[in-house]
C-alpha cells in the first residue's frame, strides 16, 4: 500500500491514511488501497476492532484530493464518488466494529468517512466541515445523507450551505461526535474504547450492528421483528451459553464466537 499503513495487535487493527503531504486528502489511488484492505480485514477473525486515523498532526483526511478532481466531467465525478461508496459503506457494514480517531481537519470526504464509521472520537483540535458548495459541488461521498442522519436535517443543511467548519466540542454538542480528548490522549483513548469493544461478544456486536443499520430507516413495527429474529439467533451461539453462565458463576466471560 502507498498510501495506508495498518498495524494489528490484541484484535485491534490501526489503519493510518498516510499522504501527509496532501493532508491525507482521498485519491483515487487511496480509496482502491481502502477497498482492498478493508477487503482484507473483513475476513480475518483476529481482527476485531478497526481504528481509522489520519497520518500526522494537521489532518485526518482533509478532503478529497482537488488536484484530481478539478478536470472531472460529469461522468467522471460520478465514476468517484460511486468509488469512495464501496469502501465507505465496508467501513459502515463490516462485522467489525469501526472507529474514527480524528485527529485536525476532517473535511469534505474527511468528514465523510468518518461518519461512515461506527464511533467518532475527536481530538480537541479536530474541525469537521463539508466546503463542498464553496467549490461550486455539493459532498460526494455520502455527506448530504450521512450527516443529516447523524445531526438532523436543519444542521446539516446550515453546515453544508456555509461550508462552515465546527470545532470538536461543536461537533459533540449536535451529535456528530462520540467523545473528545486532548489531542495528546487521542489515539490511548481510542485504542482503550476498542479493547473494551473487542472483550464483550464480538459475534453479538457484529449482530447488533446490523440490526442498528438494517433498522433505522425502517417502520417500528418491522425494526423490532427483525430484531427479535437477530436476537433468537444469537442465543443460539456458545458465547450466548457461556455468557449467561458466567454471569450466574460471578466470573468473566471467555466470549470467542466471531
Amino acid at each position: 500500500m502507498n498510501n495506508l499503513r495498518l498495524e494489528v495487535e490484541n484484535e485491534i487493527a490501526v489503519l493510518t491514511i498516510s499522504r501527509p503531504k496532501a493532508l491525507n486528502a482521498l485519491n483515487s489511488e487511496t480509496l482502491n488501497e481502502l477497498n482492498e484492505v478493508l477487503s482484507d480485514i473483513e475476513k480475518r477473525d483476529d481482527i476485531k476492532v478497526v481504528i481509522l486515523t489520519g497520518d500526522g498532526e494537521k489532518a485526518f483526511v482533509a478532503g478529497a484530493d482537488i488536484a484530481e478532481m478539478v478536470n472531472f466531467t460529469a461522468a467522471e465525478a460520478r465514476a468517484f464518488g460511486m468509488r469512495a461508496s464501496e469502501p465507505f459503506f465496508k467501513l459502515m457494514n463490516m462485522r467489525q466494529v469501526t472507529i474514527a480517531a480524528v485527529n485536525g481537519f476532517a473535511l469534505g470526504g474527511g468528514c465523510e468517512i468518518s461518519m461512515a464509521c461506527d464511533i467518532r472520537i475527536a481530538s480537541d483540535n479536530a474541525r469537521f466541515g463539508q466546503p463542498e458548495t464553496g467549490l461550486g459541488i455539493i459532498p460526494g461521498f455520502g455527506g448530504t445523507q450521512r450527516l443529516a442522519r447523524l445531526v438532523g436535517m436543519g444542521r446539516a443543511k446550515e453546515m453544508i450551505f456555509t461550508c462552515d467548519a465546527i470545532k470538536a466540542d461543536e461537533a459533540y454538542r449536535i451529535g456528530l461526535v462520540n467523545k473528545v480528548v486532548p489531542q495528546a490522549e487521542l489515539m490511548d483513548t481510542a485504542k482503550a474504547m476498542a479493547a473494551k469493544i473487542a472483550s464483550k461478544g464480538s459475534y453479538a456486536n457484529a449482530i447488533a450492528k446490523a440490526a442498528i443499520n438494517n433498522g433505522y430507516d425502517m417502520d417500528i413495527k418491522n425494526a423490532v421483528e427483525m430484531e427479535a429474529n437477530l436476537f433468537g439467533i444469537t442465543c443460539s451461539t456458545n458465547d450466548k451459553k457461556e455468557g449467561m453462565t458466567a454471569f450466574l458463576e460471578k466470573r468473566a466471560a471467555d466470549l470467542t464466537d466471531f
